[in-house]
């Protein structure tokens, strides 16, 4: 038995599924028995923690400075080109200085030129790490967007539920012990709740894309299944409650039949065809490796997608590249 979870107010909503049928009701004991958990959850209203931004590269105005609310930004000397060329010697003495004063535990950090080299941001880790024991640190470049200011803002945004994050995931586990827990992602797929304590930015809106992957595979449910939640609900919430019920159930069931799922955005330099073979393939294995990470059997690690495409507005041989892998529950 598969248990979908839709966390809404006031109550969370239960859906058991074997062979893809929902079962309902859900007793508590009977959850507590379930293969897996695989919980839809919605961020947006999600309380955020004050952020640490480091931004690697060079001045700026002040209306292009790193936007943090809460919290605090520094820009620092570094970072690379597009493609990849040093543009200064990282300044590790500023942000040494910079974690070691500034009082917070989330950061952020962005470098130019990180999609293509992240040496900057992983250097940046170490030295963060190094200073602040027990930091929660996001690396803009694995969130593969090649625009700076968009990667700093999956950044910041990330690090900013991480909090939140670890204690719904602490929820999940104390409703549910020792039942696997996987969190919805915004797009499709599911992730375990190792990888979305640390990635909660890709389960931001996991609820709403649970509540359409549920309505798009109503053909399979009986029609009486979602109406006598709905009655249900609403007889015991009062029936305002009725119809979000019918909703945070439909999510709950599109959540329950979700597989791992992860994916890599890179971009990537090659001139000539063996080259650019060899880079996609390393794109290949870094996004197996992350589908594991989020909570698939290893022997089930499969390619769902690839793409690739020249950025014709720089120079020849860049291309973004973006793969998604999938795999079944471990």
């Amino acid at each position: 038995m598969i248990l979908g979870v839709a966390l809404a107010e006031p109550a969370p909503v239960l859906v058991a599924v074997g062979d893809g049928v929902p079962v309902w009701p859900v007793a508590r004991g009977a959850a507590r028995t379930a293969a897996r958990a695989c919980v839809a959850v919605d961020l947006t209203g999600a309380p955020t923690a004050p952020v640490a931004a480091i931004r690697v590269g060079g001045p700026c105005p002040d209306a292009l400075r790193p936007v943090v609310r809460p919290g605090v930004a520094t820009i620092v000397r570094g970072g690379h080109s597009v493609t990849g060329r040093p543009l200064a010697p990282l300044d590790t003495g500023a942000v040494r200085r910079f974690a070691a004063t500034c009082g917070l535990a989330d950061f952020a950090v962005t470098a130019t030129g990180s999609p293509m080299l992240a040496e900057h941001e992983l250097a940046v880790a170490a030295i963060v790490a190094a200073e602040v024991p027990g930091a929660r640190i996001t690396l803009s470049y694995e969130f593969g967007q090649p625009g700076l200011r968009e990667r700093e803002a999956d950044a910041i945004r990330n690090a900013a539920l991480g909090a939140a994050a670890g204690r719904i995931a602490d929820e999940v586990a104390r409703e549910l012990p020792g039942v696997p827990a996987y969190f919805a992602r915004s797009g499709s797929g599911l992730v375990s709740a190792t990888y979305f304590r640390r990635y909660p930015l890709t389960c931001d809106h996991g609820a709403t894309a649970s509540l359409a992957r549920g309505r798009a595979l109503a053909g399979a449910v009986p029609d009486d299944v979602p109406a006598a939640y709905g009655s249900a609900y609403g007889s015991a919430y009062g029936s305002a409650y009725g119809s979000a019920y019918w909703a945070a159930y439909w999510a709950a069931y599109g959540a329950a039949l979700g597989r791992p799922e992860a994916r890599v955005e890179r971009i990537v330099q090659a001139r000539g065809r063996a080259e650019l073979d060899r880079v996609l393939r390393d794109a290949k294995d870094e996004a197996l490796t992350r589908v594991v990470s989020a909570g698939a059997a290893p022997g089930s690690a499969r390619i769902a997608e690839t793409t690739l495409n020249p950025l014709s507005y720089l120079p020849d041989g860049l291309y973004r590249v973006r793969v998604t892998a999938e795999g079944d529950t471990a």
